[in-house]
């Protein structure tokens, strides 16, 4: 009777404690939502994504993944809306709905406009802004002039090109490239690319002043996924060859940590390696961290 009196006589502290009452409802059932929401303690392995179409993955996967789709890619003979790369990668520990960021192949080819390399830029720079636009590098031709590994000139399908050209993406362009004046110079050791995509492969040897011979695929199911066991001539760390000395490769299929054991188990003399640590060039965690390493 008292405690009533006190809040009739006290109507506000009454309606402090009425709403108190009401805030600490709130809160309660928001820590229940939250719970619901967030699934709290039910996680899940994340399936392997790559190489499924991302409309089928979106239409009927049982943790509802949402697929964010960050670029595209053209490959030809290659059907568009494949999943390339995904982020988080396969086994991943999450929760049902969670996004999942991939980039799949495109179903048209875009447009690459042929970057300025010529004259001033290394092969190695101009290598790597083809990559950068969406083009490869073909084949190197070494001619005669005063700077050695420096881009002469561009061709595609025989025909010279200029800077600004729109071709297709992932057109193939080749490279006329600098001798200098003593071809005594113009030597180098070959890549270590075991255990490398093609396209990564390709990369390397093209920077390094090598040309990419003959490319072996067979029993491979998907090319742009199979990566190299063998290479011709092989790495020793010290044999030097011609600059535009053509690399045979050989490729299989293999998972990450199959590639990263073809490393480790590649043999060499160590009595004919300057430094031994240089075989590492063959994987590395940035090689797979980006496309699918």
């Amino acid at each position: 009777m008292k405690s009533k009196s006190f809040l009739s006589a006290h109507p506000v502290i009454k309606q402090l404690l009425v709403m108190l009452a009401i805030s600490v409802g709130i809160l309660i059932v928001a820590f229940i939502a939250i719970h619901f929401v967030s699934r709290h303690g039910r996680e899940y392995e994340l399936p392997d994504l790559i190489g499924q179409n991302v409309d089928d993955v979106e239409a009927h996967n049982v943790l509802g993944l949402h697929c964010v789709i960050l670029d595209s890619i053209y490959r030809e003979g290659q059907e568009g809306g494949l999943i390339i790369t995904q982020d988080p990668k396969p086994a991943s520990i999450v929760k049902k709905g969670r996004k999942v960021y991939v980039t799949v192949t495109a179903y048209m080819p875009n447009d690459a406009i042929v970057p300025n390399i010529i004259g001033g830029f290394s092969l190695k720079d101009a290598i790597s802004q083809l990559d950068g636009v969406g083009l490869r590098g073909g084949r190197l031709t070494f001619v005669e002039n005063r700077e050695l590994n420096y881009v002469d000139k561009i061709t595609y399908r025989g025909m010279e090109i200029k800077a600004g050209q729109k071709l297709t993406h992932g057109a193939m362009v080749d490279l006329v490239v600098g001798l200098g004046n003593d071809p005594n110079r113009a030597v180098g050791v070959v890549p270590f690319v075991i255990g490398k995509k093609s396209d990564k492969a390709r990369k390397e040897i093209l920077s390094r002043s090598f040309n990419v011979g003959q490319e072996h695929f067979d029993g491979v199911s998907d090319r742009y996924s199979a990566v190299v066991y063998k290479q011709e001539p092989s790495y020793t760390g010290v044999s030097q060859y011609a600059y535009g000395t053509s690399v045979e490769l050989w490729y299989c299929d293999a998972d990450e940590q199959q590639a990263k054991k073809m490393v480790s188990d590649f043999k060499v003399d160590s009595s004919q390696i300057i430094q031994e640590e240089t075989i590492e060039w063959g994987i590395e965690d940035a090689d797979f961290e980006s496309e699918g390493w």
